[in-house]
């Protein structure tokens, strides 16, 4: 039989032995009288969320170029091969004429009397377009050097080398008279020791328990796979995607807290405010190549372009090779991978159109088991200059709005005075070095870039995730569920000065 409820007028919900919809048991939605009771229950037609922003994730490129090991100390240290020539900066001195007084290393560390020239060395001596070759007569323990060169009586006696001229200076043999004795002292071989401290990271979702219950419309979805109609599901996959991505980018931006201030002014030599507070902070990607590796400025097509601020010399091609000549000074690394913003990635492809489809001599894909469609199908296109393989891909990271891809960049800014925070892209080394392990006491072959995280057989802090609250497995007597997030980790990055930062 049927059963009438009667709730108001216009209202009709007669029951019916089948479900189907009859004049006498549906509401009428577009009844203007009834509509906010039936808007109450029923559910919005539009049930899937719109994807506008596509994969809003930035992580990822960690993964592609380094690899995450665990660690157990406090900090890791290794330490990095220095250079097997000597090479040097220096200045000639004003009051005598073949005494030169050295500073830095070709790497810029200031040596002074640490310096390994020797009596018998012989030596380039270059300023400018001159060039001169002397023997060293004096070294003496301090960061003066006197030479005898084989052209001249006095060094200065050149027409293009004066006192108080900046010279660079590098060893290439030594020589002795016959019968004489032999070196009065030894070069020990040196290595560069470097450390870095981890940071602990966390993050917290929380709901409380009647929400959880509670059933949402709106179909979701999200990066990190989860789907369906109840909307804490979407936001603590969002936390969560959120968190993995700050990971990252904490990896790549982070830098140590300053332990001295040299701007304080008339308040002296004090710490940055977050060492005061007790914050050590960690050494990220972009800081380790400001402090050890190559930085260019400026674009590759423009009037700005140099490395380091040098002059930018007549068309793309030949700034790009400036980058490749910088490289034949740090090392042997024969692949490089390229991760550049949009604006970046679109004039290097103007400039290998300007030659051919994979530029001068074409590509091999070592570093993807010489695999083309491997490469292309993580994002990367290939191109071989001089004896260099390079790996070109855009990073989701430096064109996201709500990264960098978000920040002011004022066009009429020029290199040297282009904004340390202005990012175009980075060049990585593909492959592996071998350093030296300081805790395990042997060398070991590792990526160029790798995260290390802490891990015992007690606890792994790589990325540790656990909730409390009362729903589900009660673990309180707090009405809510909280979702905490936890990873404690740094990264290596060896070999700096094989890296490149593209700035401006």
């Amino acid at each position: 039989m049927a059963f009438g409820i009667d709730n108001g007028a216009g209202i009709n919900a007669v029951a019916s032995p089948k479900r189907v919809t009859l004049e006498a048991n549906y509401l009428d939605l577009a009844d203007a009288t009834n509509a906010g009771w039936g808007q109450q229950y029923v559910p919005d037609l539009m049930e899937r969320e719109a994807e506008v922003f596509g994969n809003r994730t930035v992580s990822g490129f960690l993964e592609m170029v380094g690899a995450e090991e665990p660690m157990t100390a406090d900090q890791v240290v290794w330490s990095e091969q220095g250079r097997l020539h000597l090479a040097y900066s220096g200045i000639v001195k004003a009051s005598t004429t073949n005494t030169i007084t050295i500073q830095d290393n070709i790497d810029g560390v200031t040596v002074g009397a640490d310096h390994g020239v020797r009596v018998g060395d012989t030596v380039i001596i270059s300023v400018h377009d001159e060039q001169r070759k002397a023997r060293v007569s004096v070294a003496s323990g301090t960061a003066d050097i006197e030479v005898q060169c084989y052209d001249l009586i006095n060094l200065t006696d050149s027409a293009k080398i004066a006192a108080t001229d900046a010279v660079q200076i590098f060893v290439y043999g030594s020589e002795y008279k016959k019968g004489t004795e032999g070196r009065a002292n030894a070069n020990e071989p040196a290595f560069k020791s470097y450390s870095n401290t981890p940071i602990i990271m966390k993050d917290l979702y929380k709901i409380n328990g009647s929400d959880v219950s509670q059933i949402g419309w709106v179909e979701v979805s999200g990066e990190d796979g989860q789907a369906g109609y109840l909307w804490y599901l979407k936001a603590a996959g969002d936390t969560k995607t959120r968190f993995a991505d700050y990971c990252e980018m904490s990896m790549i931006e982070a830098e140590k807290a300053v332990t001295t201030d040299l701007d304080a002014g008339t308040g002296g030599v004090q710490p940055s405010a977050a060492s005061t507070a007790g914050f050590k902070g960690t050494e990220g990607l972009f800081q380790a190549i400001t402090n050890r590796g190559n930085i260019t400025f400026g674009d590759l097509a423009g009037t700005d372009a140099g490395l380091s601020g040098a002059t930018s010399v007549a068309n793309d091609m030949d700034e790009f090779d400036l980058l490749l000549t910088e490289f034949d000074k740090q090392g042997a690394i024969e692949e490089y991978m390229m991760f550049l913003n949009r604006k970046e990635s679109l004039k290097i492809d103007n400039i290998l159109a300007s030659q051919n489809a994979y530029g001068a001599g074409g590509t091999t894909y070592g570093v993807f088991d010489n695999s083309e469609d491997m490469a292309l199908n993580l994002g990367f296109n290939g191109f071989r200059r001089g004896s260099y393989d390079f790996y070109k891909t855009d990073w989701k990271y430096l064109n996201d709005k709500s990264t960098r891809g978000g920040l002011t960049i004022d066009a009429n800014i020029g290199a040297n005075n282009a904004p340390a925070g202005v990012i175009r892209g980075v060049m990585v080394p593909a492959g592996v070095s071998t350093v030296y392990d300081q805790q395990l006491g042997k060398n070991l072959k590792r990526p160029f870039l790798h995260v290390r995280y802490r891990a015992s057989q007690m606890d792994d802090r790589r990325f540790k995730t656990w909730t409390t609250g009362s729903v589900g497995a009660s673990t309180s007597d707090l009405d809510a569920m909280e979702m905490h997030f936890l990873t404690e980790r740094c990264l290596v990055v060896q070999g700096a000065n094989n890296f490149m930062l593209m700035r401006g």
